[in-house]
C-alpha cells in the first residue's frame, strides 16, 4: 500500500460529506473499515468495489492492504485521536497517509452537554489498562473524558471510582453518538445497561484530600503494631532519595502495610508500582489502605520474593527495600538481574548489622552507596536512609 485515505465518520446512518470526500469515495476501488463502518457506508460505495474488514489479527488486514496501491479506510471520529491512523503509521511507515477527520465521540458528547472542553483530560480505556484513569483521578483532574470498551463500561468505571473513594465526580454518558434513532445522553445511573459504543465525561464536584505525608496512625496496621510501619519523615526522605518523578516503574519489596507504595502513588500517580510482601496479611492491608487513601493500580504480589518469577512485572527503575527477613544479600542479587542500569535502591537500616549487610551486598554487585542520612524520630533508635546506584 503506497497511499491511503482515512476518512472519519460518525454513527449517523445519513452521512454528509463535502465534494472532496465524495470524489474520493466515488473514484475508490478498495475500501476498508470495521463491520459497523461497512453497514453505514455500504450505500455510498461504488459498484464492484472491494471491502476489507478490519478484524483481528491486524497483521492479516495489512497483508491484504499490501496487495493494493491505494486504499480508502473509514474510521470513527478523528482517525488521529486514539484512532486507526496511528496503527497505519506504525504498520506502514512508508505509506503516504491523507486524513479527513470528523468529530470524535468525546467532542460530540461535550457538544451535546454544551460543555466547553478545552481543559478536558482525555483517557482511553479501549483495550487499555486502568492506569491512565487512575492517574487522572489521583491527580484530581477537573474534567476527564473517557473512551470505553465492552469491559471497561460506565458501570465498571463507576464501581472502581467508588471502591477507591472517588465519589467527587459527576458522570455523564453518551451512547451511540451521531445515530439519529438510538443516540442518548444523560447522567449515569448505576446498573443501567448502556449501549455500545459509548463514552463518558467526568466533572469534578468537590476536592478530594490528597495528603503529603500520612501519619502512621491513619494506616491499617499489621496486628495493630505501629512499629511495623515506616515512619512518615523516614518515608518521605526515602521517596526523595528514590527520585520517582523521573521513573516509570517502582518496586516496593517487603511492603507490610503498603505505606511507602501508597505515599509514592499519591505523589507520583504516573508510577507503575509493584509491591512484594511475604506475609499473606499484606494482601488485605494493601487493599484496605489503598481504598482508604484512594490509590488504585498498585500491584501487590504475595509470597517469598526469592521464589517469584520477576519477568512478568515492569522492569524497576527505582527500588525500596522495606523488609528482607535476613536474606538481604540474596534479595539484592536477584534484583540486580532485572533492574535497569540506572536504577537506584533505597534501604532503611535500623541496626549497624543491617547497614553493613546492605553495604557489602551493594559492593558485591558492583554498585556503590551514593547517599546516606542518619535520622532519629522521637524516642526511636536512629535509622540510616541509604541510596545505592551504579558506579560511574
Amino acid at each position: 500500500m503506497k497511499h491511503c485515505t482515512i476518512i472519519g465518520i460518525s454513527d449517523s446512518r445519513d452521512q454528509w460529506f463535502p465534494p472532496e470526500i465524495l470524489d474520493i469515495v466515488s473514484e475508490g476501488k478498495v475500501f476498508s473499515g470495521g463491520k459497523r463502518h461497512h453497514e453505514i457506508m455500504e450505500k455510498y460505495l461504488p459498484a464492484q468495489c472491494r471491502w476489507i474488514d478490519i478484524v483481528v489479527p491486524l497483521s492479516d488486514v495489512f497483508e491484504k492492504y499490501k496487495e493494493h496501491d491505494d486504499v480508502v479506510i473509514f474510521a470513527s471520529g478523528d482517525p488521529l485521536f486514539y484512532g486507526f491512523a496511528a496503527t497505519v503509521q506504525r504498520e506502514c511507515p512508508e505509506c503516504d497517509i491523507e486524513v479527513f477527520p470528523s468529530f470524535n465521540s468525546l467532542q460530540m458528547l461535550a457538544h451535546r452537554m454544551c460543555l466547553p472542553y478545552q481543559d478536558m483530560h482525555v483517557v482511553s480505556l479501549t483495550g487499555r489498562p486502568w492506569d491512565k484513569l487512575d492517574e487522572a483521578l489521583i491527580s484530581g483532574e477537573r474534567m476527564i473524558g473517557c473512551l470505553t470498551d465492552r469491559n471497561k463500561t460506565p458501570n465498571a468505571i463507576w464501581s472502581r471510582m467508588m471502591e477507591y473513594g472517588y465519589d467527587n465526580y459527576k458522570m455523564t454518558v453518551g451512547e451511540n453518538l451521531g445515530n439519529e434513532s438510538t443516540e442518548s445522553v444523560g447522567e449515569f445511573y448505576e446498573n443501567k445497561e448502556y449501549a455500545v459504543p459509548n463514552c463518558i465525561i467526568l466533572q469534578k464536584t468537590a476536592e478530594k484530600k490528597r495528603p503529603f505525608g500520612i501519619p502512621e496512625s491513619e494506616f491499617h496496621l499489621l496486628d495493630g503494631r505501629v512499629n511495623m510501619i515506616t515512619k512518615m519523615p523516614i518515608r518521605l526522605l526515602s521517596l526523595s532519595m528514590l527520585d520517582l518523578r523521573n521513573s516509570r516503574s517502582f518496586w516496593d519489596v517487603g511492603f507490610c502495610t503498603g505505606s511507602v507504595s501508597i505515599e509514592a502513588k499519591l505523589q507520583f500517580p504516573h508510577l507503575a508500582i509493584t509491591a512484594f510482601e511475604i506475609r499473606e496479611e499484606g494482601r488485605e492491608l494493601m487493599r484496605l489502605n489503598s481504598q482508604k487513601f484512594g490509590t488504585p493500580g498498585i500491584t501487590a504480589v504475595i509470597g517469598d520474593f526469592l521464589e517469584q518469577d520477576l519477568s512478568q512485572y515492569p522492569v524497576p527503575e527505582a527500588i525500596f527495600i522495606g523488609g528482607h527477613g535476613g536474606r538481604l544479600k540474596e534479595m539484592i542479587q536477584k534484583l540486580k538481574k532485572v533492574m535497569t542500569s540506572d536504577c537506584c535502591i533505597v534501604f532503611n537500616s535500623v541496626s549497624e548489622e543491617s547497614r553493613q549487610m546492605f553495604e557489602d551486598a551493594i559492593v558485591e554487585i558492583g554498585m556503590q552507596i551514593t547517599k546516606c542520612t542518619r535520622m532519629a524520630i522521637d524516642e526511636h533508635n536512629p535509622i540510616y536512609i541509604m541510596q545505592a546506584r551504579e558506579k560511574k
